[in-house]
């Protein structure tokens, strides 16, 4: 993707700020002159920024504004190591918001549509981000807030909730409730905007079809704001993403080399506005790829695909790489497997095990799917594993982010 000469002039903008007063990036980016970069090529000589640096900055290294200037801190929502402290400004809030109406503005919601968000509030940035995006655009706004399903439900039905924000598993867990509850005909949902984790397509089908909704795709990290940089258009597949705001690089996550646009590799995001904790080339270890060419939309802003996965999701068994995507796809293809899996790996007589659990669909055949499952994955992914199937519902989830994948070798 060129850089825009807006975008260019933005950057510099940003770096010479940031290298001229004591903050990170004085350090970070000690003996480069600002002043020798010209061209997008040499932005491209620019160090990654990564968590690591991020945790180093505990807990307020990173603000790049004095201090009475902030206005709010999120962190982000890992459950291990040392937590990244993310700064805000009141310009940077606002910006956010701004981003979030787009986002809504894009799945076709209006002033007259009534939100109901699940997400948690607090340090995750979630059910704040889609807080202040409605309340930008003008809608209603149902906090909920996550869990008590028993009262998401009766709101959802008495305020008459047009909307649904939610992480994919908790749409799936309501979206069970209401079928099982027999609730669907009292229901007014017609659109769900979801976010925070990668989702396959027989899960989304899923949602669709028992929550009787468009589904809207949202991307977004703390470190970046938060859901709201990008989401898809009506047309859906691929996400636009707010390039007046952030500068987007597609990188080999192994050598760090750019990418040609329509290949796959790692998501590295420069901020352009941001005040608090500016960022420069972060290396977000999201797996995407920039979608060359026009929307049929008629946006103009640029996209890309809906994440495929992880750099840090995959895992490594006997020498073969899998990533969760794979798992996905391969299950969409299996009459009688639902889209809920969990996979884990045990070190077991001295060598590695792989224990695929997955929830099928009431009176298949449990021997020859089990079969099935276990010659797709050896022809698909190249590994035998030992498959267990459970009844829908036996494996857990999640109002947050579920994880998928347990290695517990270590």
């Amino acid at each position: 993707m060129k850089m825009k000469e807006s975008q260019f002039l933005l950057i510099k903008e940003q770096l010479k700020k940031l290298t001229s007063q004591e903050c990170f990036y004085q350090k970070k980016l000690e003996g480069i002159d600002v002043d020798q970069i010209k061209s997008q090529e040499d932005f491209e000589k620019l160090p990654f920024t990564w968590k690591g640096d991020l945790r180093e900055a505990y807990p307020l290294g990173l603000m790049a504004v004095p201090e009475e200037e902030i206005v709010r801190i999120h962190s982000s929502s890992g459950t291990t190591g040392i937590p990244v402290i993310i700064p805000y400004t009141r310009q940077d809030v606002e910006d956010w918001a701004e981003m979030f109406k787009r986002c809504y503005e894009m799945a076709g919601i209006t002033n007259m549509d009534r939100i109901q968000i699940t997400p948690g509030y607090g340090l995750w940035t979630a059910g704040i981000g889609f807080q202040n995006g409605a309340e930008r655009l003008g809608a209603m706004v149902v906090p909920m807030g996550p869990g008590n399903t028993d009262k998401q439900l009766r709101m959802m039905m008495d305020m008459k909730s047009t909307v649904l924000c939610a992480t994919s598993s908790y749409a799936l867990l309501l979206a069970e409730e209401i079928e099982k509850r027999g609730i669907k005909d009292r229901i007014h949902l017609n659109r769900a905007v979801i976010g925070s984790e990668r989702w396959g397509d027989k899960m989304r089908k899923r949602i669709a079809n028992e929550l009787g909704v468009k589904l809207f795709d949202i991307y977004g990290l703390t470190e970046v704001y938060g859901p709201g940089i990008a989401i898809n258009c009506e047309k859906q597949g691929a996400m636009h993403y707010w390039d007046d705001y952030i500068y987007l690089e597609i990188v080999d996550p192994k050598t760090g080399e750019v990418l040609p646009d329509g290949e796959v590799g790692e998501i590295v995001i420069t901020t352009l506005r941001k005040q608090g904790a500016p960022l420069i080339r972060y290396r977000t270890h999201d797996l995407s790829r920039i979608v060359p060419g026009d929307c049929p939309c008629g946006s103009p802003y640029p996209r890309i695909d809906t994440l495929i996965g992880r750099t840090d999701d995959m895992v490594k068994v006997k020498g073969v790489n899998i990533f969760p995507s794979q798992i996905e796809e391969m299950l969409a293809a299996i009459d009688g497997a639902s889209s809920e899996y969990q996979v884990m790996v045990d070190h077991l007589l001295g060598k590695d095990v792989l224990t695929l659990f997955v929830e099928v669909q009431p009176g298949v055949n449990k021997y020859g799917l089990e079969i099935e499952i276990q010659d797709q994955f050896k022809y698909k992914i190249g590994l035998t594993p030992v498959v267990k199937l459970v009844e829908i519902g036996e494996l857990p989830r999640s109002e947050k982010k579920s994880t998928r994948v347990f290695d517990n070798r270590y």
